[in-house]
């Protein structure tokens, strides 16, 4: 990663990009299709089917990294949005509890930014009666900076009594 992933405004912000040795791999598959295919068919065909094979891998390696952004009051996993208003607890998960609650612990109801290279991850649990998502699980590879800009955005848009926090309609804080 070439910049760190919390920011001097306290924000967030980290892109979950296929490890490189994904490409790795992806690229010596595309190279013997190039010669299964060109071996029999020659030499422009493996050519064609090296084109087609490694455009459709990279632009699966490409959009599948996710963005994971804390910042002007949204959590933003993916494509999806998170008020932070509605952000309840945060805990950053080690390998062993992001697998857990992957698998066994899991809640059908939950919802899931799962990128299997990345091991780690981090739980929100979610505030809103209106909600029916218990909480939000988003892989990242630094899950204790992600967790406290999680924790001190809410902490700094949370209202101060109850009054206030049943006034919202809209989420805007």
């Amino acid at each position: 990663m070439a910049d760190p992933p919390t920011r001097d405004d306290g924000s967030y912000v980290e892109r979950l990009w296929a490890p490189w040795w994904w490409w790795a791999i992806s690229a010596a598959l595309v190279a013997s299709l190039a010669v299964a295919v060109g071996y029999p068919l020659g030499p422009v065909a493996g050519i064609i089917a090296a084109a087609v094979a490694g455009g459709g891998v990279a632009w699966l390696l490409v959009s599948s990294a996710a963005m994971v952004q804390v910042g002007g009051g949204v959590l933003v996993a993916g494509r999806a949005r998170l008020p932070l208003w509605a952000a309840g607890g945060v805990r950053p998960l080690d390998a062993a509890e992001a697998a857990a609650l992957r698998g066994r612990d899991a809640d059908p109801r939950a919802f899931l930014l799962l990128r299997p290279w990345v091991p780690r991850a981090v739980r929100v649990d979610v505030d809103d009666p209106a909600d029916p998502t218990p909480y939000w699980y988003v892989s990242t590879r630094e899950p204790g900076r992600l967790a406290v800009a999680v924790a001190r955005g809410a902490a700094a848009i949370r209202p101060a009594s109850p009054d206030e926090d049943s006034n919202r309609q809209d989420g805007a804080g």
